[in-house]
């Protein structure tokens, strides 16, 4: 019971370093932040870059973003910044926050490196405040590696996040996710098929969840020592709607779906098989047959497609019944 409480007041203290985070950070994007000085179309990592510069702007990108693109090697490379790669985008100590819009037109931003040890709040994105937006894109191929908050596109969101997806691998201390490193926003309509390793508070989709996490799936690997879950690692929000099918590992409060969960989970599951996890803190566990049948998400907003190049986009989710998992109808073929 000794340890028990002990662990229960390390997670309870890491939540509470958060939450004053978050509200010192929403209490400043009222009163400090400047306002936009331009729009921008994003066409190259130079463009990209001058985010910064328009932290409240409504921007949009033009066309995919990868090592051929114009400014990688000098911005988002290995080499990149002495090996250090790619910044996120962040403003000034006193307004850190993106408060904009991001619309990514389905386009993909690749071959993203990030080596920031020591650095926390960490990926494409340093922090998405409450009115900031992200939707239709793609962090593809990600390397990202930090200490705390890492998330390939977001290390902590306030703010909302949809119809978006990562690739690659995420690899920190703590709070570490395949999309978003801390999620207390809203995170809707997207998935991660990446890797994530963590000591603590690991999840194939968000590290840790005090938001809204919807209609969202994971796939890839977690490995983790406390607190790792295959979609989320700590959950006291909502989760609704998702699965996860990658396999988990690590020592205590780990799960198939939940590390640990104080929050809300529905109509949620994960795979058995694949996870190598038959308990979760939250959802309900099936096998990969069961996982592949449309009838274990009679809740959901879902219909059977004849083959997974075949789209209904009157649906929220597709699924080729008892031949694949389910798949968000707007997402790449």
């Amino acid at each position: 019971m000794k340890t028990l409480s002990s662990r229960r007041h390390y997670y309870l203290a890491r939540i509470g370093v958060l939450l004053i985070m978050i509200a010192l950070i929403a209490g400043m994007e009222g009163c400090l932040f400047p306002p936009s000085s331009q729009d921008l179309q994003i066409r190259t990592w130079y463009d990209l870059e001058a985010i910064r510069d328009n932290l409240s702007g409504h921007h949009t990108l033009m066309n995919d973003l990868d090592s051929t693109t114009a400014g990688y090697e000098e911005l988002a490379s290995p080499t990149a910044n002495e090996g250090k790669g790619w910044y996120p985008i962040v403003g000034a100590a006193d307004a850190p926050s993106f408060t904009g819009t991001f619309d990514g037109q389905g386009y993909e931003i690749r071959d993203l490196f990030v080596n920031l040890p020591g650095m926390g709040n960490v990926g494409l994105f340093s922090i998405l405040g409450e009115e900031g937006r992200i939707e239709d894109v793609g962090v593809v191929n990600a390397n990202v590696n930090s200490t705390a908050y890492i998330g390939c596109l977001v290390g902590i969101n306030l703010g909302t996040v949809s119809n978006s997806y990562s690739t690659g691998s995420v690899r920190g201390a703590w709070f570490s996710g395949g999309l978003v490193g801390y999620n207390h926003g809203t995170v809707s309509n997207s998935y991660s098929t990446g890797n994530v390793t963590s000591n603590d508070f690991a999840g194939g989709l968000a590290g840790g969840n005090s938001g809204t996490v919807g209609n969202s799936y994971a796939t890839g690997g977690v490995a983790g020592s406390d607190y790792t879950g295959g979609l989320v690692g700590t959950n006291n929000g909502t989760v609704a709607n998702c699965y996860s099918v990658g396999n988990v590992t690590g020592n205590s409060r780990i799960g198939g779906l939940v590390g640990y969960n104080e929050g809300t989970v529905s109509n949620s599951f994960w795979d058995v098989q694949t996870s190598g996890r038959a308990t979760s803190s939250g959802g309900t566990g099936k096998t990969t047959a069961q996982m592949r049948n449309i009838a274990t998400f009679s809740a959901w907003n879902i219909i059977a497609v004849a083959n997974s190049s075949v789209r209904n986009s009157d649906y929220i989710r597709n699924i080729v019944n008892n031949t694949t998992y389910p798949f968000l109808s707007w997402q790449p073929v």
